[in-house]
């Protein structure tokens, strides 16, 4: 696909200055104000400014005065012509195929670029699309009913889908973070996550960007089906030949695309059956950890109540306790705290914000760095890793009693040894239940856990409260189980035209780091076929 910013053919016309300005919350919304701004930085007289662009953006708390800080472009005695973003795809409808399993974002960038490369995109999604995702979604927050092909990790989007949209990453070296963002735009997104600092779609609105992408997808021939399972891969002397699906059918193709997310163990157990390599990996884990989002505005924005023109604030924390990183991730102000569970007896749980971020609290997985050596077994176990985490998962839902309600305790309360009396009023809908979360955590976890929090708390004022809650288990963060491949060919090195990809892989952490990767996989199968 061919991506533009469509403007004056002769740029040499227009005068364009980029410079860094400042501003008060107040007006970094408004062009009248930044263009004074800019007259006096680049000492021009006014009204010879025709407009100012944000190139990049971002929220400036170290002072006592909450600023912005703008990277733009000053355009001089010129009209800038409006951008406009174009896709411009061509039918691959008879071309070869490529078939990806997984329609997250990995898989749906994947289809993307085979199109852009002339290939045909086959995504095989075991889950739903994203408008039928939402009953089974429903039946989880309500009623606590797990479906292990439909929920929050499965369906079309992904994970990501319906657990945020946020856009923030820091593989900037893998690829080109922008093209995603614009193909987001293209597809309905607001601009603002071309400028923002710290992007973000939302889960309100992710969705039909979702279907949108999907659409474009259908129109250029590609295909997509729903609610087909992988149970296995057809291989012929080291080869890729296609896949086998739950009905019973074979899928041909010479290259295969895995997307299938951090969550889809089953496909592990194939590889494995298959006797494909696959290896244990380290991940984090820890609790999510929900506040009032007024605390977190009073701490970082310095106030007691957080003005009209800033958005509510968040918070990354690091610390460093006995040799393991404790740190805080995926943080969702003005969020919800979801069940994102994909079986039976388990509890997972997640974060998630609407675009607004309008909620009353602020969560964050809150989580310790698990290493190999931190879990016994047999060192060429592949499930070493996935089965211990699976464990925890499964005394978390036995703590909280069945139906998705999730172990809890006061912050403190945790921290000082104390089951907490009750629990604070909170976003996870299944329901808490107080407990003593050193009776779920493992002690390696549990021990750290108790002194990163005091030190967090040292760092940003009130943030160690028993006003918070800390909910029990954040265990998804990545994969426990890494899908070797070539680092040149990104295939898998036994089986040629097998090409790991995404988080399920563990090649990406997020959604732009795993649309990033979708698209390395099939400019690589691109080069095979």
């Amino acid at each position: 696909m061919y991506l533009c910013s469509i403007r004056d053919k002769n740029p040499a016309h227009i005068m364009i200055k980029e410079i860094e300005i400042t501003c008060l919350p107040q007006e970094h919304e408004n062009t009248d104000a930044l263009i004074k701004i800019a007259s006096a930085a680049l000492n021009i007289p006014v009204k010879r400014i025709s407009t100012v662009k944000i190139i990049k953006r971002s929220i400036d708390a170290r002072g006592r005065k909450v600023i912005y800080r703008m990277q733009v472009k000053v355009f001089i005695d010129e009209q800038p012509v409006p951008d406009v973003f174009i896709g411009d795809y061509q039918n691959v409808a008879t071309a070869k195929p490529v078939i990806i399993i997984g329609a997250g974002p990995a898989g749906m960038f994947a289809a993307l670029q085979c199109i852009e490369l002339g290939l045909k995109p086959v995504i095989l999604e075991r889950g739903k699309d994203v408008k039928q995702r939402r009953r089974d979604l429903a039946a989880i927050n309500k009623e606590g009913i797990i479906n292990p092909e439909s929920n929050y990790c499965f369906g079309e989007g992904g994970a990501g889908t319906y657990s945020d949209g946020k856009l923030y990453t820091r593989s900037t070296k893998r690829g080109d973070v922008n093209q995603v963002l614009k193909i987001f735009v293209a597809h309905g997104a607001d601009t603002d996550i071309l400028v923002d600092a710290r992007p973000h779609i939302g889960t309100n609105k992710l969705p039909q960007i979702i279907a949108e992408i999907r659409q474009t997808i259908l129109n250029a021939g590609g295909e997509i089906h729903f609610d087909t399972k992988v149970t296995g891969l057809n291989i012929s002397f080291g080869k890729i030949k296609g896949v086998k699906t739950a009905s019973g059918n074979d899928i041909n193709a010479d290259a295969v695309i895995l997307a299938t997310g951090h969550s889809a163990r089953d496909v592990f157990e194939m590889l494995h059956n298959q006797g494909i390599l696959i290896e244990p990996k380290a991940f984090a884990l820890g609790v999510r950890i929900e506040h009032p989002q007024q605390i977190i505005d009073q701490a970082q924005y310095h106030c007691e109540t957080r003005g009209e023109f800033l958005p509510p604030s968040y918070y990354n924390l690091v610390e460093q306790v006995d040799d393991r990183g404790v740190f805080s991730f995926c943080m969702c102000p003005g969020g919800i705290i979801a069940p994102c569970a994909t079986d039976y007896n388990e509890i997972v749980v997640n974060g998630w914000s609407p675009s607004k971020r309008n909620n009353p609290f602020a969560n964050s997985g809150t989580v310790v760095q698990i290493n190999l050596e931190d879990v016994p077994g047999k060192p060429d176990d592949p499930f070493r890793m996935l089965n211990f985490q699976h464990d925890i998962e499964k005394a978390a839902y036995a703590l909280g009693g069945g139906n998705l309600v999730a172990p809890a305790q006061r912050m403190v309360d945790f921290c000082e040894g104390r089951t907490s009396v009750n629990l604070p009023l909170n976003s996870y809908l299944p329901g808490t239940k107080s407990v003593s979360l050193t009776d779920v955590l493992p002690q390696r976890v549990h021990h750290r856990l108790k002194k990163a929090l005091p030190a967090f708390g040292r760092k940003m004022k009130g943030y160690y409260t028993n006003e918070a809650i800390l909910v029990g288990v954040e265990s998804r963060t990545s994969s426990p189980v890494k899908v070797p491949r070539d680092k040149e060919t990104l295939q898998h090195p036994q089986i040629s035209g097998l090409f790991p990809c995404g988080e399920g892989a563990g090649y990406a952490g997020g959604i732009i780091s795993a649309a990033i990767d979708g698209i390395n996989c099939a400019s690589a199968a691109f080069k095979i076929l």
